[in-house]
């Protein structure tokens, strides 16, 4: 789900600072508590359920962007109180600050993202795709990524699915390496949320790529991936061809 989509393209006022609180209270204000119970059961809130213990106001993800327009030149130390926030939608607002700040200082806010993920700050599937290739994923393109690597090995699931959704910027840019390699390293990963970011992200290594390497790579391991990451990687292949590679389980 593509939620952080085009907020780079609206326009911001980076001089309006703020705080942290003003901004809560904003985003209290347009909140619709009757949402919630939907929104809880929608990112599995419940006890043992990857995000157990998530709380949340009743936002939009458009009513959020909104509101976030007015705060981009939070200080940063504000922006931390957002992302150590209980509450789903601050952690929210806070990412998509650091998203729309990135290309004013990429250096300093890959590494504040970098460090939030490292906390569990970046602690839900949306958060994780509204942020990691517009900051991470950007920022590592034409540098070292031995972080994903580490990342992609931690016990964590979130770091794990930052690891791989990093990796759409380079298919964005054209290179699939390291998606590749990520998918590699996931394969034997059995949470469903990584199995769909897997599926996902080769699926768009053969839309924006080259179907080609898509197809290889399925041919060398077809029958090793989760049915869930090759039924979403095939998404966009024939008919025949999907047959073919689930054909290829064991």
């Amino acid at each position: 789900m593509a939620l952080g989509r085009g907020f780079a393209a609206y326009p911001y006022n980076f001089g309006m600072n703020g705080t942290a609180a003003e901004l809560k209270a904003a985003l209290a204000a347009a909140a619709d508590p009757g949402k919630i119970p939907g929104l809880s059961r929608f990112f599995q809130t419940g006890r043992g359920d990857y995000g157990e213990g998530d709380q949340f106001l009743g936002m939009t993800v458009p009513t959020t962007r909104r509101i976030v327009k007015s705060f981009v030149g939070l200080p940063l130390e504000q922006v931390d109180q957002l992302l150590d926030s209980a509450v789903h939608e601050h952690r929210f607002a806070g990412l998509l600050i650091l998203v729309a700040r990135y290309r004013t200082d990429p250096a300093t806010i890959a590494d504040f993202y970098l460090a939030a993920v490292r906390r569990q700050r970046v602690n839900n599937w949306d958060l994780v795709d509204c942020s990691a290739e517009f900051i991470l994923g950007e920022y590592l393109f034409d540098r070292p990524r031995d972080i994903l690597f580490e990342l992609a090995a931690s016990d964590s699931i979130w770091e794990r699915r930052v690891a791989m959704l990093s990796t759409f910027a380079f298919i964005k840019h054209g290179d699939a390496s390291t998606t590749l390699e990520i998918a590699t390293i996931l394969t034997p990963d059995r949470q469903d949320l990584i199995q769909k970011a897997v599926g996902w992200m080769l699926r768009e290594v053969g839309k924006r790529v080259d179907p080609g390497l898509l197809t290889d790579y399925l041919d060398a391991h077809a029958a090793t991936l989760s049915r869930t990451s090759l039924s979403y990687a095939t998404e966009h292949l024939t008919p025949e061809q999907r047959i073919h590679y689930r054909s290829l389980k064991n």
